[in-house]
């Protein structure tokens, strides 16, 4: 594993962590009113659970420079990219919600082939595992080869094992963009967790999955009702546009990162690759799930 030379630090807390839970006491005052009257008086917050530090379990570097991190605290595992927090253990819901979006109303095959760009902690290949028969080829492309290590080590039991299943290939080291290059109508579902999604990069080098020429390149790689399905931070209209444009029959999707626990809201966008030129300007808008 290569270290980046910058000193471990813990990663910032996870949207929606409200940080140490805080239980509040009361006692009576030895004062008293008029002689003989008590009052309440509130005494200081107590911390009902210290949580303990965040520990530093391994750490990897991107191709630009980056570091990224592995950490744990109080069961909770958290990967991050100079220092800020990409995903967590407890936050995955709308990573499910990607699988589910990406597998429904797969075309018709004795043997679909599904493409998972971007590992993260395994969560999104599972669901998908959990929706596909047991004839399914699922390949997963990911960049770092650290990552691959991580999910077959200590984030393994957290998504059941997923790369233990004999349905998957996994391709460490390769990044998705040259998978979709490398194939033509290969697939029938590709499911990209690249970054944050179209926009706002932890790293500017993933922009070309999803500017014209990598939604293209998504098409292309695609079989005649294949699906393209891509997890988005946020709201995205240009790249909404931009699907319809590269002839995607287009819905997008709202979804909770914590699905019915609630948390922030994260974006599914899905296309669906239909034959002729009529698909080109079609498209459904969102409904909140």
């Amino acid at each position: 594993m290569v270290a980046c030379g910058s000193s471990p630090s813990p990663p910032s807390l996870q949207a929606g962590d409200s940080g140490p839970h805080l239980r509040y006491s009361s006692a009576y005052s030895s004062r008293t009113l008029n002689g003989d009257t008590p009052s309440w008086q509130r005494v200081r917050a107590v911390r009902s659970k210290r949580r303990q530090a965040w520990q530093l379990l391994a750490e990897t570097c991107t191709p630009d420079g980056s570091t990224v991190r592995l950490s744990v605290r109080d069961g909770e595992y958290v990967i991050s990219v100079d220092g800020d927090t990409l995903m967590s253990s407890h936050t995955h819901g709308s990573e499910e919600a990607l699988a589910t979006v990406a597998c429904q109303g797969l075309p018709v095959s004795p043997r679909p082939r599904v493409l998972v760009g971007g590992l993260g902690m395994g969560f999104t290949l599972r669901a998908a595992l959990d929706r596909l028969p047991p004839s399914a080829i699922v390949t997963v492309a990911e960049l770092l080869p650290a990552v691959v290590e991580w999910n077959r080590g200590p984030l393994a039991p957290l998504a059941g094992f997923p790369l233990g299943d004999r349905r998957v290939q996994v391709k460490s080291g390769e990044d998705v963009g040259f998978t979709l290059r490398a194939n033509t109508d290969r697939f029938d579902a590709i499911l990209l967790d690249v970054d944050n999604g179209p926009t706002a990069f932890t790293a500017t080098t993933n922009h070309g999955l999803y500017d014209n020429a990598g939604v293209d390149a998504a098409y292309a790689a695609l079989r005649v009702g294949g699906t393209l399905a891509v997890w988005s931070a946020w709201e995205d209209r240009k790249f909404e546009q931009r699907l319809r444009f590269h002839r995607f029959s287009t819905e997008v999707n709202r979804v909770r990162a914590r699905l019915k626990q609630g948390g922030r809201w994260h974006t599914i966008f899905r296309g669906v690759k239909a034959p002729g030129p009529q698909n080109r300007a079609t498209g459904l808008r969102a409904r909140g799930t």
